[in-house]
C-alpha cells in the first residue's frame, strides 16, 4: 500500500483530501505546516507528499527543497491558488513533480498522485534518481555542476574502470552542445545519472532540468503531459497548463523510459524536435522552444524498430549521440568505490558511523552477478549501513543468498561441464542438479532484463507463474524491487 502525507494548514482541505485518497487505496498522514510534514518523513517515510504552496511557518516551496535534500526520490506535488500559478510553475522548475489548482479537479489530483506514485515505483527499479550531479571520473574529480545553485541535492555518478572512463570522455565531450543523447542500458545502470551529469556540464546548468517517465504515463495523456493543454481542452481541464517541453525551455528535458511512448506520439515527438514548436492540446497559437533533449532506454530500440514499435526516423533524431552505459558485472572494478560511496551517504542520512567494509565482504560484493546492477547495490548498502553494529561491514553479514552464490560459482561445475574430470566428491546427480539451478538463473534474470524488472511480464516469458517465479527468485537472491 502506497502512502501518502498531505500537507495543508486549512483542516477541512486536509480532511478532503486524505478521505479521497484513503477511498483509493493509499494509507496516508497529514500535517498542518512544512515543519510537521519533515518530522512525518524523518520518522515514517511517504511515497509521494501532496502539499499547499502558502502556509505559516514553512510554505510549501521551502518544505519542497527540505524533501528534495533529504528525500530525493520523494515526487512532490504542490497545489496552488489559481493566481499563484507562475510559483506552480517555478516549483516544478525547482524539482516538484507536478502541480494542481485550486479549485482542483479531483480526478486530476488522482491521476498526478497515481502517476508520481507509479514514477517513484519505476524510479525505483531502473535508476538513481536524484535532481543533481556530478560526474566522477578515474581521478574521482567533479567534472561537472548540475542543478540550480547550492541548495540542490548532488549525487555522483562514480567509476574508474575502463568502460566508465570512456563514457565518463564523451559525456564531457558533449555535455556543452545542444545535441540530443541516447543512454541506453540495463535497468539500474544509472541513466539518469549520466543525463543530470550532461545537463550539469552544458551553459544550461542554471536552467531547468526536467524529467518525465514515460512509462508511468498513460497512452491518453502522454501528449497533454509533453506539449500542455488548454481550459476546456477535455473534462477536467479548468485552466490552461504548461507541458514538460514548455517548462524545459532554455534548460534540459530528459525522457526516461522512451520506448513506451506509443507510436500515435512518436510522430508529434519527432515534429517538436525537429522544428522545435508544438501545440498545446486544445490549442491553435504555435509555440517554439530551445530544449536540450536526452533520452534514455533499457531496451534494444533497434529490435523495437524491426518489430514495428519504434519509428526508424525518431530513432535517428534521438542517437544523433549514443552511450550506452555497462552492466555492474562488466564494470566490478568500480565496485569498491561504489561501496565507499553508499556508505558515505546512508553514514550522512542515517546517522550512522560505519567506516569500513572486511576485505572478505567486498570479495563477496565483487564476484556477485548483480542482476539488479547499481540499484541493487545500493539497496544493500543503505540495509547494511542501517544494521551496522560497528564500524565495519562483515561478510558474514552480508545476506545468505549473496554468500550462497559465491559458493555455487567455487563448485567445479564449468570443468565438469566443459568435458573435464570429474570430482570423486561430487555425484552426477549433484552436478546436473547445480548446472540446472544456474541456467535457471540465468533464465530468470535475463527474462528480468529485457523485461526491466517487471515480474508478471519476466513471468509470461518463461511460461511459469507469477507465484513460481517469485519463489526461484527468492532462491537464488534476486531480489523484486
Amino acid at each position: 500500500m502506497a502512502k501518502a502525507l498531505v500537507v495543508d494548514d486549512e483542516q477541512n482541505l486536509r480532511k478532503v483530501l486524505a478521505a479521497m485518497l484513503r477511498r483509493d487505496g493509499y494509507e496516508v498522514a497529514v500535517a498542518e505546516n512544512g515543519v510537521q510534514a519533515l518530522a512525518e518523513l524523518a520518522k515514517n517515510g511517504a511515497d509521494v507528499v501532496v502539499t499547499d504552496q502558502v502556509m505559516p511557518r514553512m510554505d510549501g516551496l521551502e518544505l519542497l527543497k527540505n524533501v528534495l535534500e533529504g528525500w530525493p526520490d520523494i515526487p512532490v506535488i504542490v497545489v496552488t491558488a489559481h493566481g499563484t500559478v507562475d510559483l506552480a510553475v517555478e516549483a516544478i522548475k525547482l524539482g516538484a513533480f507536478d502541480y494542481v489548482t485550486k479549485p482542483f479537479d479531483q480526478e486530476e489530483l488522482r491521476q498526478v498522485i497515481a502517476k508520481a506514485v507509479r514514477t517513484r515505483e519505476l524510479s525505483s527499479r531502473n535508476s538513481l534518481p536524484s535532481p543533481t550531479a556530478t560526474p566522477s571520473g578515474p581521478s574521482g574529480g567533479a567534472q561537472g555542476a548540475a542543478g540550480q545553485g547550492d541548495d540542490r541535492p548532488r549525487t555522483e555518478v562514480v567509476g574508474r574502470s575502463p568502460a566508465m572512463a570512456e563514457v565518463f570522455k564523451v559525456i564531457e565531450k558533449v555535455a556543452d552542445t545542444p545535441s540530443t543523447v541516447l543512454v541506453t542500458g540495463e535497468s539500474g545502470t544509472g541513466k539518469e545519472l549520466v543525463a543530470i551529469a550532461l545537463h550539469g556540464g552544458s551553459s544550461r546548468r542554471n536552467k531547468p532540468f526536467i524529467r518525465i517517465n514515460c512509462a508511468a504515463i498513460p497512452k491518453d495523456l502522454m501528449e497533454s503531459e509533453l506539449f500542455g493543454y488548454e481550459r476546456g481542452a477535455f473534462t477536467g481541464a479548468v485552466t490552461s497548463k504548461p507541458g514538460r517541453f514548455e517548462l524545459a525551455d532554455e534548460g534540459t528535458l530528459f525522457l526516461d523510459e522512451i520506448a513506451d511512448i506509443p507510436p500515435e506520439m512518436q510522430v508529434k515527438l519527432l515534429r517538436a524536435l525537429q522544428e522545435s514548436e508544438f501545440e498545446r492540446v486544445g490549442g491553435i497559437k504555435t509555440l517554439k522552444v530551445n530544449v536540450r533533449l536526452i533520452a534514455a532506454t533499457n531496451r534494444d530500440l533497434k529490435r523495437e524498430i524491426a518489430e514495428g514499435r519504434f519509428r526508424e526516423d525518431l530513432y535517428y533524431r534521438l542517437a544523433v549521440v549514443p552511450i550506452s552505459l555497462p552492466p555492474l558485472r562488466e564494470r566490478t572494478d568500480d565496485i569498491p568505490a561504489l561501496v565507499e560511496h553508499f556508505i558515505a551517504k546512508y553514514n550522512k542520512r542515517l546517522k550512522k558511523q560505519v567506516l569500513s567494509i572486511e576485505p572478505e565482504a567486498l570479495e563477496l560484493l565483487q564476484s556477485y552477478g548483480w542482476p539488479g546492477n547499481i540499484r541493487e547495490l545500493e539497496n544493500l548498502m543503505e540495509r547494511m549501513v542501517l544494521f551496522a553494529d560497528g564500524p565495519t561491514i562483515l561478510a558474514e553479514s552480508l545476506p545468505a543468498p549473496l554468500r550462497e552464490a559465491e559458493l555455487h560459482r567455487t563448485q567445479p561445475l564449468a570443468p565438469v561441464l566443459a568435458g573435464g574430470a570429474i570430482s570423486g566428491d561430487t555425484s552426477m546427480k549433484e552436478i546436473v542438479r547445480q548446472a540446472a539451478a544456474e541456467l535457471e538463473r540465468e533464465l530468470i534474470s535475463k527474462a528480468l532484463e529485457e523485461t526491466g524488472g517487471n515480474v508478471t511480464q519476466a513471468a509470461k516469458r518463461l511460461k511459469i507463474s507469477r507465484k513460481s517465479l517469485q519463489m526461484k527468485m527468492k532462491e537464488f537472491g534476486l531480489r523484486e524491487s
